[in-house]
């Protein structure tokens, strides 16, 4: 046996047999995984190709201090494939970044590659639009008064539109310099339901337009305000305010109250209007420990009339303490 085992050619065959069956239980190892259909799956999973389609915000790397860009789509479809887990990922987080490079681009029209930053290696990828055409102006910003406009065919019979009050007197509109030479007015469209017969208050989208009435494409800023608008009956009459304080206050408090709007238009029926003589506005003093103006709406519940012109006025309380 001792001489066996110094044979060299003993040595050989027995590495040889020893190789033999490291080959084979390993085969029969990679054979039982392939059968696990837990391990198949996540194998098939891993190795699989996906393609999938995105929608991302298109950002321009420009100046927009000096220039404003039209022309360019908001959003570009991402068609993406790869590894399916990899897809899957991407499409969900959108962790990466569609852009359009304008930073050495002078002012004109100009035809832009879109690319991309942040998507991973392993990713193909195609963009639509792959290219876009953009127009790069000077960027202009010119301040415009604020008019309002509502059709008074809406209104009812015997009713009256009073005087019409806006949050927005004046707004800021940015674009291309041509285009901002293009506007002549901006303007809000108030919405007046058919026959209407009560004030209207609502808000309403704020529009450039040009000489022919066609919106210009450029930025206002608001781009909204709150309008009101009287309607009440046809009927009216001009009388004084009267002004009363209300809520709680100390015995020793002495309370003045002031206005510089002393006369208000009444909206109302003939009965309504024939024996009012003033208008009384009840003023709440009790947040009040010196001195404060504030705006007080006219109830017209309260002085049974159908509203007033303005409909609101500012009050100014005094309270001091003996």
């Amino acid at each position: 046996m001792k001489n066996m085992f110094n044979n060299k050619w003993s040595m050989r065959i027995l590495a040889l047999i020893f190789a033999i069956l490291l080959f084979v239980y390993a085969d029969s190892s990679k054979v039982n995984s392939t059968r696990d259909p837990n391990r198949k799956n996540q194998i098939i999973k891993l190795s699989s190709t996906k393609s999938a389609t995105v929608s991302v915000p298109l950002s321009l790397t420009v100046n927009s201090n000096k220039y404003f860009v039209t022309g360019y789509p908001e959003k570009v479809l991402v068609h993406l494939t790869g590894p399916a887990a990899l897809v899957t990922t991407t499409a969900n987080t959108q962790n990466f970044k569609v852009y359009a490079d304008l930073s050495k681009l002078g002012i004109g029209h100009h035809t832009v590659s879109i690319q991309q930053e942040g998507l991973n290696s392993e990713l193909r990828y195609r963009f639509e639009p792959a290219k876009i055409n953009v127009d790069v102006q000077p960027r202009k910003t010119v301040s415009y008064p604020l008019t309002v406009k509502y059709d008074k065919n809406n209104i009812a019979t015997g009713y009256t539109a009073g005087k019409v009050t806006t949050d927005t007197k004046t707004v800021k509109v940015t674009g291309a310099q041509d285009s901002i030479n293009k506007v002549t007015s901006v303007v809000a469209k108030l919405n007046i339901p058919q026959n209407a017969k009560t004030t209207v208050d609502s808000q309403a989208v704020i529009e450039a337009l040009d000489a022919n009435g066609k919106t210009v494409n450029v930025v206002i800023t608001p781009a909204t305000t709150n309008i009101k608008l009287p309607i009440a009956s046809g009927e009216s009459k001009e009388v004084p305010v009267k002004l009363e304080p209300k809520g709680q206050t100390g015995s020793s408090d002495k309370v003045k109250l002031s206005t510089t709007t002393e006369r208000v238009k009444v909206f109302g029926t003939d009965s309504q209007l024939a024996d009012l003589k003033e208008v009384l506005v009840k003023v709440n003093t009790s947040d009040v420990s010196q001195t404060k103006t504030k705006r007080v709406t006219l109830d017209a519940k309260l002085n049974k009339v159908a509203g007033f012109e303005p409909d609101s006025i500012q009050v100014k309380i005094e309270k001091s303490t003996e």
